[in-house]
């Protein structure tokens, strides 16, 4: 049975003050807790219904994780979702460091101040489908370990480096290293389709509803679109949303890359 004591600690999770003074988030579902107990992340403790905990006793003795068997009820008041799931988990944040990393890059995702969620987190989904191994993010994006940024990732989180930083210092050393492209989302450019996106580069996404911001357009060594086929005349949509855009331009990058 959970004490009175550890409800509240979960429930404080959900604010960023306590993730942060904690050091600590947590992630529900089978998937995303299975995925999250075979990486980086240090598990603190595990609260699932006994079915779920007998499923999947290899993993938890194998990572020698805490177990809090509870029930329907109990789940149901520290769940954050509409319909909770049999396991919540709590981890350790990791925090990485940009270093010297950044300037070795092959071909990345950069966001500047993406805001909302939803999007944060299905773009380290896509960038997990399409092999991007290291997300940059400046240090006004949404917060990694927000629960709807955890829940949207689909486990994705677990494979995928995001590293938030000077956006705009980390980019320069790019530049001057030499190695590659910086690659600009835009309403105008050069069309993915026609662009030959094969030098390798870093892609940078800007925020949904100011774009790239001019601080770092400067930075920008080509600027890409996609090209829209609405009519015109009938009226089109005025822009794409961030994650539908990166995942086109991912496509279109891996595509030109066999």
């Amino acid at each position: 049975m959970l004490s009175k004591n550890q409800i509240k600690q979960i429930h404080s999770l959900r604010l960023r003050k306590f993730r942060e003074e904690s050091g600590r988030f947590t992630a529900e579902g089978n998937k995303l807790v299975m995925d999250l107990l075979e990486s980086r992340f240090r598990i603190s403790g595990i609260y699932a219904l006994r079915e779920w905990i007998d499923a999947n006793s290899y993993a938890i003795n194998r990572k020698n994780a805490p177990v809090f068997e509870i029930n329907s009820a109990e789940m149901n008041r520290i769940s954050q979702l509409s319909t909770p799931s049999p396991v919540l988990a709590v981890f350790e944040i990791t925090t990485p460091s940009p270093d010297q990393e950044v300037r070795n890059l092959k071909w990345t995702l950069a966001l500047d101040d993406i805001s909302d969620p939803g999007n944060m987190g299905t773009i380290i989904r896509i960038a997990d489908w399409f092999g991007v191994e290291v997300v940059l993010c400046s240090e006004n994006c949404v917060e990694l370990y927000n629960p709807k940024v955890v829940q949207a990732t689909m486990g994705s989180i677990a494979r995928v480096k995001v590293i938030y930083c000077n956006l705009r210092n980390a980019l320069e050393g790019y530049v001057k290293s030499g190695d590659g492209q910086i690659y600009g989302a835009f309403l105008e450019g050069n069309s993915i389709y026609n662009d030959d996106l094969i030098k390798p580069g870093i892609v940078l996404i800007g925020n949904e509803s100011r774009g790239i911001s001019a601080d770092l357009e400067q930075l920008v060594t080509r600027k890409i679109f996609i090209p829209s086929y609405g009519d015109a005349k009938g009226g089109k949509a005025e822009s794409l949303n961030a994650s539908v855009a990166t995942a086109i331009i991912c496509a279109e990058f891996r595509r030109k890359m066999i």
